[in-house]
């Protein structure tokens, strides 16, 4: 099979655990594979991506080969995968625009960024760099709060011919005048808001349609979540986290069977406590009523490593990229979204998203049809939106 090669622009936690676990996999064989959701999709094994091109902000990354910059400061994520060879990728100046949160400045550089001095590129440069690169999808890994930069590079993508990948919660393929670009142009793209392999809002959701299948009444719930990464530390700016907010908690209340008022359910960052670095620790609550009204309010507590948690399912979302590429289908490619991301244009169940995305990968249906005609089957409104 040829390479699935890709851009990156953000070379923090989540991109060193997503080029660890490319090479972690390498040599692999279906039978000894643990920690992947598909081990081959369309003939493309995680050892088949391949960086070509990436982009950061930070002095100590910019300028540096791309596998040796996944272990710079502030990255702080398990490394489980050391033995990478010099990948011959630099990483380059990226546009800062609202990259970064103007209050980390005032942290130690240890746990925060340290911005470089290289010039900003313009818009015609990262579109150079994409062709010249050969790149065929980019990786969206910004901090969460960066609209205008996820634009720019999105507007970069579109223009240079790249699919999008968009993990962060900004709003692109969920935007009907960008999903609508993206088509008129053939471009597929996967968004938004990466969902955790096992994370706090894909149990959350799990829960709440457990709740629901099992007839038990659900009154008010909230997810609190706290880790020690920069993402946490930039998420302290309150006014960077509305999009991350709305797609959390619609995340949630997409599969309950009545929406709750907005007084009854919290789902979002709660804060930053440094010595967790890359662990991130999730508390749920959920209030509800059994038969007879009898109470019932189950807790948990969740603590997992936070960016290998989005690694693997970055790497299907990626292949399955791939695949539409392949077939010359673009726009929003509805079924993976569903089934990968917290904020699609579509909300489906979890069980409803795994068929769909499965439908997909196997090529056995049209991408509209598909989602259409599955909702259609289970006797659901067909055009649900998230």
């Amino acid at each position: 099979m040829s390479k699935i090669k890709i851009a990156i622009v953000g070379i923090g936690n989540c991109a060193s655990s997503l080029i660890q676990g490319i090479h972690y996999y390498k040599g692999e064989v279906q039978q000894e594979v643990t920690g992947l959701m598909h081990w081959m999709i369309g003939g493309y094994k995680p050892e088949d991506i391949e960086v070509v091109a990436a982009f950061d902000i930070d002095k100590r990354k910019v300028g540096k080969d791309v596998h040796q910059a996944i272990f710079s400061k502030p990255n702080c994520t398990t490394v489980f995968c050391d033995d990478i060879p010099q990948s011959g990728v630099i990483v380059r100046m990226g546009k800062i625009l609202d990259g970064f949160a103007t209050h980390m400045k005032d942290y130690d550089e240890k746990s925060t960024f340290v911005s470089a001095s290289d010039p900003e590129p313009t818009k015609e440069e990262v579109i150079k760099v994409l062709k010249e690169s050969g790149a065929e999808i980019l990786v969206n890994y910004l901090p969460v709060g960066s609209e205008e930069a996820a634009r720019f590079y999105a507007d970069c993508a579109l223009e240079a011919g790249v699919a999008f990948v968009n993990n962060i919660p900004v709003f692109i393929a969920s935007n009907p005048e960008w999903a609508r670009r993206f088509e008129e142009r053939n471009i597929p793209i996967v968004g938004d808001d990466i969902k955790s392999q096992l994370g706090a809002t894909i149990t959350h959701r799990v829960l709440v349609d457990l709740f629901k299948r099992r007839g038990v009444k659900l009154m008010r719930t909230y997810q609190l979540n706290t880790g020690g990464n920069t993402d946490f530390l930039n998420m302290l700016s309150r006014s960077r986290l509305r999009s991350k907010k709305i797609s959390k908690t619609e995340a949630v209340q997409a599969v309950m069977s009545r929406r709750l008022d907005d007084e009854n359910i919290h789902v979002g960052p709660s804060d930053y406590v440094p010595w967790q670095k890359d662990n991130k620790v999730c508390f749920i609550r959920m209030e509800g009523k059994l038969f007879g009204d009898i109470p019932f309010n189950p807790e948990l507590r969740l603590s997992v490593e936070d960016s290998p948690n989005s690694a693997g399912v970055v790497i299907d979302a990626i292949r399955c990229v791939k695949l539409a590429l392949n077939r010359g289908q673009g726009g929003v490619l509805h079924a993976p979204s569903a089934y990968f991301c917290k904020h699609p244009p579509r909300q489906f169940t979890d069980d409803e998203a795994f068929h769909m995305v499965e439908q997909f990968i196997h090529g056995n249906l049209g991408e509209e049809y598909e989602v259409s005609h599955y909702r259609s089957r289970q006797g659901q409104p067909v055009a649900a939106k998230g």
